[in-house]
């Protein structure tokens, strides 16, 4: 069991990494576009863009890719948890609809708007909070009993897998613009003016 711990474990920081986000948009939404009349074209652009990478991040989370068909294949007793895990990941897709769709790509520029962009926004959060939280409450209690220990070692095979995976295929940052060290840029100094007298 201790690798089911620790599959478990992974997939919790994965989602305090998302809860936070998402709680970070809320309260950016909360303070500064709420209790406008008008919000720019900047801060529509950056609040739709948060919103469709924890969307993304949220739709190719490890517990998608590889707890959620586990449990699927070892028991027929999580059908109903997880229809309410998809209905709630609906309701945010819909969200993002509205963003996207609707809202994204239009002025909000009345009162009404922004009222409706941060329903949508709101709306999204609140729908994965909720998934977030039924995930946590029952969804991994559920998988602790009902996966066994060879498919808990497959699961957490496949997360080592994939996190390999990805940072093989991350793009490689750049190096950084060498510096010389200020000690060295003072004796080169030195020897300059030397070289002058």
């Amino acid at each position: 069991m201790l690798t089911a711990t620790y599959t478990l474990v992974a997939l919790s920081v994965e989602q305090a990494n998302v809860r936070i986000s998402l709680q970070s948009l809320q309260q950016l939404v909360d303070k500064n576009f709420v209790h406008q009349s008008v919000l720019t074209p900047g801060q529509v652009g950056y609040a739709c863009d948060a919103v469709k990478r924890m969307y993304e991040s949220c739709h190719w989370r490890k517990l998608d890719m590889f707890l959620i068909p586990a449990i699927r294949s070892a028991t027929r007793q999580a059908d109903e948890l997880l229809q309410n895990l998809d209905e709630l990941g609906r309701a945010a897709a819909d969200a993002v609809g509205v963003l996207a769709i609707r809202l994204g790509s239009t002025a909000v520029d009345t009162g009404a708007k922004v009222a409706q962009f941060c329903d949508a926004v709101e709306a999204f959060c609140s729908a994965t909070l909720k998934r977030l939280e039924l995930e946590e409450k029952f969804l991994f209690p559920m998988a602790r009993s009902v996966i066994s220990s060879e498919a808990w070692f497959s699961i957490a095979n496949q997360m080592l897998a994939h996190d390999a995976y990805v940072l093989e295929t991350r793009p490689p940052r750049p190096a950084p613009a060498y510096r010389e060290q200020p000690a060295e840029q003072a004796r080169q100094k030195r020897v300059a003016v030397n070289m002058a007298h």
